[in-house]
């Protein structure tokens, strides 16, 4: 069975980078019969939070993306605190005793030097008076691990065949000297631990996965199938981050983006298939692909979600509608009043807008006094269906002389208080005759 994870640390809120990281692995899972794991990377315990952690859960929710597992780092210490043991037993993991300045000291004057800021392994040539040494100056070992100069060969569902070399890497540091883990050794011991058969995460990762084939094969395992998609930018090529804030889940939600449109556009941006609004995750799942992605930087338009959005909804059926609308406390809107005002909606909330138009007092902008009253004066009795606007225009055109814009446009100001909008053919029969008669200023 496929089994895959999404494993979003809680150190802040999720942004649509993130939340197309999920869905890619939710789509993957559903598309093959499998599981999604939703494991929250809670090591960091002073950045970690539980509000974090809530509001990643809302996210995911919100976008449908229900987990068949929930995991968390946090209570998993001990497992970790196994594995390097055991790593230790093996000769795998070594301590190391460099301060921060001198590791940085050393990275600069290698990069000064024209070669790549690869970790020497000095720690492995300490004496035992120099390692006394440090110990007696207060210093506290961090631990690396050892990799193999060996050649690390996978294939990547997107990028194809990667190959590295382990001499070319530097050996990375799994505890630091506050006896916390770093993301490596933990990712690795619960993608073992956890079954996960397919890893999807950013090409960021790309060096980490060849780190992490050697931990897999220390430890005995067999590493999973790895796919490692272009990072999402946003519209001008700058990078999303959690710590700035860039484009949450959360403020979309709040701007009324409906998750599905959402969905749509993130499960295909940056693919070679057609982005097109979607009605249903099972659909996108039907026909997703992780290996139609392509190598290029994918960057998000929020015009382009706007367009997706007022296609869902002007394609959403009544009956998937009628919840919401009673919900906004709109208690006289029908099927009529739906199909009426939605092709006209980009968000869902502004129904509300249309329905005070239909049904509420309104201020009605009247800069053709004279016509609007003789305007009143042929309306017809009801009842009215959308056959009554072309007849009632008729009639005007005919006792004013006007058409096009000059007949059309003050009748529109009038009734709505707009210059734009639903076709008044079918506004007009829920606005009914005593409003209309109000707004136009003639008597009821």
């Amino acid at each position: 069975m496929t089994i895959v994870r999404f494993a979003p640390s809680p150190t802040g809120y999720l942004h649509v980078g993130n939340a197309r990281m999920a869905l890619a692995n939710w789509l993957h899972a559903r598309s093959k019969g499998g599981r999604f794991i939703l494991r929250l990377d809670d090591t960091d315990s002073e950045r970690s939070t539980e509000e974090f952690a809530g509001a990643i859960q809302n996210d995911l929710r919100w976008m449908g993306l229900e987990w068949d597992q929930l995991e968390r780092q946090s209570v998993r210490m001990e497992r970790y605190r196994e594995t390097m043991d055991a790593l230790k037993q093996a000769g795998r993991v070594y301590a190391c005793f460099e301060t921060p300045e001198e590791l940085d000291f050393s990275r600069k004057r290698l990069l000064s030097r024209g070669k790549p800021p690869i970790y020497d392994r000095a720690a492995l040539t300490l004496s035992d008076k120099k390692r006394q040494q440090y110990e007696a100056e207060g210093r506290i070992a961090h631990w690396r691990f050892k990799l193999d100069y060996a050649d690390i060969d996978f294939d990547d569902l997107v990028r194809g065949h990667v190959h590295f070399h382990g001499s070319n890497l530097s050996d990375p540091v799994l505890v630091r000297g506050d006896g916390t883990y770093l993301y490596m050794m933990p990712s690795a011991v619960d993608d073992i631990d956890m079954g996960i058969t397919d890893v999807i995460r950013g090409e960021d990762h790309v060096a980490n996965t060849a780190v992490q084939i050697q931990l897999f094969e220390a430890l005995g395992a067999t590493p999973p199938t790895f796919a490692h998609t272009p990072l999402l930018t946003d519209i001008g090529g700058k990078g999303l981050s959690k710590r700035l804030g860039s484009m949450t889940v959360a403020s979309l939600r709040e701007e009324g983006v409906e998750a599905m449109a959402l969905n749509s556009y993130l499960a295909h941006i940056g693919t070679s298939d057609t982005i097109e609004a979607r009605t249903s995750l099972d659909d996108l799942a039907g026909d997703f692909d992780i290996g139609h992605t392509g190598r290029g930087t994918p960057k998000f338009d929020p015009d382009h979600l706007k367009v997706l959005n007022a296609a869902l909804l002007h394609g959403t059926p009544f009956e998937d509608a009628a919840s919401r609308l009673y919900a906004l406390g709109l208690e006289r809107a029908d099927a009529d009043f739906w199909s009426a005002v939605r092709p006209n909606l980009q968000r869902f909330n502004d129904a509300a807008d249309w329905h005070k138009v239909c049904f509420a007092d309104i201020n009605p902008l009247v800069d053709d006094p004279e016509f609007v009253r003789a305007a009143a004066g042929l309306l017809p009795m009801e009842p009215w269906d959308q056959t009554t606007w072309q007849k009632w225009t008729g009639q005007i055109k005919e006792v004013t002389g006007r058409k096009g814009k000059e007949l059309f446009l003050p009748l529109r100001l009038a009734l709505t208080g707009l210059d734009h909008g639903p076709e008044l053919k079918v506004l007009l029969p829920l606005i009914g005759r005593e409003r209309v008669l109000k707004r136009l200023g003639g008597e009821s």
